[in-house]
């Protein structure tokens, strides 16, 4: 369960973001790759753009549900 309170310092404001449980697995850049950027410093993902489209929220989703430790949240 992602959470909100554990949120990682890069995400961008808005209703996506990635917590500290991240283990940088490239699921989430490869499903959503317009939105999800890894940080090279701390070696996990974050939000760098939040969704703008329909087929961007879809894959932002998609990427939600196939994380493996559950990082991704979306407080919309």
């Amino acid at each position: 369960m992602p959470n909100k309170n554990d949120k990682v310092k890069e995400n961008v404001g808005g209703a996506y973001y990635v917590d500290s449980s991240c283990i940088d697995c490239d699921v989430c850049r490869d499903t959503a790759p317009d939105n999800f950027m890894r940080c090279d410093e701390n070696n996990y993902s974050f939000v760098y753009k939040q969704p703008e489209t329909d087929d961007e929220k879809t894959l932002c989703d998609e990427a939600m549900s196939c994380c493996p430790v559950e990082a991704i949240g979306n407080d919309g």
